[in-house]
């Protein structure tokens, strides 16, 4: 069953954090990023990021389930708008070189009514980014092509203002209501 839920995705500098946290700011049920949470979870203990994400392929595992549980929870009834969706971890697993038929074959069924795809902004580094300008481009490429194999409507919202953003993705929305 696809319920009202919307990914917000793109590579590492997108703005998606941004946007989610706009979307937020309006009264819309907000997920926040898995990633983002663990290392900042785990940087309150005192770890940096390079130590979380040492083993890349754990860190992985640990966001994927992380992101499983978060759509367990979310709510059926409401509009709910993710940073990022499962099949973002399809993407770094297929960037790490690891196999993910199983995951592939999990995301066939389809739970977002759609995805928003944000363009670049000029990359920055962040603290909890360790990907490179080179990687992050990678990346972006690997997760609309993810979502696109999976045949989900994929809108590309170019690089613009936030509040410009927000609006073409909540026209959108509008849409579907």
């Amino acid at each position: 069953m696809v319920y009202e839920w919307y990914v917000i995705t793109g590579g590492p500098c997108s703005g998606k954090t941004t946007i989610i946290n706009e979307l937020s700011k309006l009264g819309f049920f907000t997920v926040p990023e898995a990633a983002r949470e663990i290392l900042e979870r785990e940087k309150a203990d005192g770890k940096r990021v390079e130590e979380i994400r040492k083993n890349e392929l754990e860190f992985q595992i640990r966001v994927l389930w992380a992101k499983i549980r978060n759509e367990m929870e979310a709510p059926r009834d409401r509009i709910v708008f993710f940073d990022r969706g499962i099949p973002d971890s399809i993407a770094y697993y297929e960037f790490m070189g690891i196999k993910h038929e199983e995951l592939m074959e999990y995301c066939k069924d389809k739970k977002y009514k759609k995805v928003f795809f944000l363009e670049l902004w000029p990359f920055k580094k962040d603290d909890a980014r360790l990907e490179d300008e080179e990687k992050a481009r990678k990346l972006s490429e690997l997760i609309q092509k993810i979502y696109t194999e999976l045949g989900y409507d994929v809108i590309k919202i170019p690089v613009l203002p936030i509040k410009e953003r927000v609006k073409m993705i909540l026209e959108h929305v509008k849409k579907n209501i």
